[in-house]
Parts: structure tokens; C-alpha cells; sequence
């Protein structure tokens, strides 16, 4: 089965050299691209964010350990520039001392007494031959310390500014990740309100009563009103019989009522 497997793969492979020639690697890695983005299209967007900031947060370690190593750094500049301060003022009590003792030869005693004792012109000479030597010996020493303390104060300040900009684009990279956070997180109260389906048929329902039983409320007062109207109105002035007589007569017979008219009706009431 595997000898059969490791034949097919075999054959796969040079069908497909034959088909794509030598540019079959380039259709493999364009394949694999298109594989990767797939992938990464598939993986939910809270999922990055998250990943982001895991590996916002992983450089912190190597941020720890540049900081211990510019700190170490400083440090060693420092000691590196006492003894340096310390040479120069052995150099400066020694270039001293043969300013003195080259004075005192230019003078042309022959004899020097130094702390109560006395010394030749050629015994002084070779005091400041040995003297001179040493100065410039430690001179050169000095000099080297100092291009060495000159070079690596420039590697601590390179290193310095290298660390002020990881740490501000450190902080650029927090500030993008809470935006894009913000970001998506209104995209995705925007997709829930326009996916939002309610079933608003009871809403509906519930409106129609009311406003039911605001038209039966309205038609109430409105009958409210009517009577009020006209059966609730305050008399000014009394009605006489004559004026009830006279409405009758002419409602019904079209003419004004006689006297005697008058008087037989008001015998009948």
C-alpha cells in the first residue's frame, strides 16, 4: 500500500512537472499563499486582536533585557570615566613634577636638594628621563582610555534612543490594537442592529387597543360635550305662555293664534 502511495505521489509530481514545466514551484508557493490567507480569513477577527496584544506583550521580555544591558552599560561608562578622571590627575601632578625638575635643570645648579635631600645634575636628569617616559606611557594609555570611553558612550546613546523608540512604538502598537478593538467593536453592534429581526405583530396589537381605547375615550367626552351643549344650558329669560301658544299655531297651522284661540286653550291645559 505504501510502495503503491509513494508510486502515485511519484507520478503526481512528474505529470505535474510535465503540465507546468519549471514554473510548477511557483504555482506551489502562489497555492500556499492563497492556503495562508484562506486560513487567516477564517480566523475570527477578536481572535487577532487578542493575538496582537499577546504579542505586544511578548516584547516585553526583550525589552527587559535591553533595559538590563544599557543599564549594565552605564554603569561600566561610569567607571570607565573615573579611572580616566583618576589617570588625568596622576598625568596632571606628573606633568608637574618634570615642569619642576626642567626648570631646575635650565637654571644650571649642579647640586638639587628635594625632601632634605641632595641630588647631581645627573642624577636629577634621569629622574626626569624616567619621569618623562612614564608620562607619556600613561599619556597614551590615557588617550586610549578615552576614545574607548568616547566610543562606547556613543553605543549607550545609540542604544538609549534605540530603546526610547521600541518603547514608543510599543505604545503606538497598544493605541492601534484599543482602536481597532473600538473599531470592531461598533462594527459588530452595527451588524447585530441591522441582523436584528423582532416580532413586532404583538407591539402591533397592543398599539391597535390603545389607540382604541383612545377613540372610544375621545367619542365620550365629545357626547360629553353635546349634551352640555344643548340640554345642560342655563335659561336667560322665562318663555311666556303666549310665546309656547304662538310657536304651536304656527307649527302646526301655519297662522297666528286668535284671542278667543287663546283663551280655549288655556281653558283645555
Amino acid at each position: 500500500m505504501i510502495k503503491k502511495t509513494l508510486v502515485g505521489g511519484s507520478l503526481a509530481l512528474l505529470l505535474s512537472g510535465l503540465v507546468f514545466g519549471t514554473g510548477m514551484s511557483s504555482y506551489m508557493k502562489t497555492g500556499f499563499g492563497y492556503a495562508r490567507d484562506a486560513v487567516k480569513d477564517v480566523v475570527p477577527v477578536n481572535v487577532e486582536i487578542d493575538r496582537a496584544r499577546q504579542m505586544i506583550d511578548d516584547l516585553q521580555p526583550e525589552i527587559a533585557k535591553n533595559m538590563k544591558l544599557i543599564a549594565s552599560e552605564k554603569i561600566h561608562v561610569a567607571k570607565l570615566q573615573k579611572q580616566i578622571d583618576s589617570k588625568a590627575d596622576m598625568l596632571a601632578s606628573a606633568e608637574r613634577d618634570i615642569m619642576r625638575l626642567t626648570a631646575d635643570l635650565q637654571s644650571g645648579d649642579t647640586r638639587f636638594v628635594y625632601a632634605k635631600r641632595t641630588y647631581s645634575a645627573d642624577q636629577v636628569k634621569d629622574d626626569l628621563a624616567g619621569r618623562f617616559n612614564r608620562f607619556k606611557t600613561q599619556k597614551a594609555t590615557v588617550d586610549k582610555l578615552q576614545q574607548m570611553l568616547t566610543a562606547r558612550e556613543k553605543t549607550l546613546q545609540a542604544a538609549k534612543d534605540r530603546m526610547d523608540e521600541m518603547l514608543s512604538a510599543k505604545r503606538q502598537l497598544e493605541v492601534e490594537v484599543e482602536n481597532l478593538q473600538a473599531q470592531y467593536a461598533a462594527n459588530q453592534v452595527a451588524h447585530a442592529a441591522s441582523s436584528l429581526n423582532l416580532d413586532d405583530s404583538h407591539l402591533s396589537r397592543t398599539r391597535d387597543l390603545i389607540d382604541s381605547i383612545r377613540t372610544r375615550i375621545e367619542v365620550d367626552e365629545e357626547l360629553l360635550a353635546v349634551d352640555n351643549q344643548y340640554y345642560g344650558t342655563i335659561e336667560l329669560t322665562e318663555e311666556s305662555d303666549e310665546d309656547i301658544l304662538n310657536q304651536v299655531s304656527t307649527y302646526f297651522n301655519g297662522d297666528q293664534p286668535t284671542a278667543e284661540d287663546s283663551v280655549a286653550m288655556i281653558q283645555i291645559d
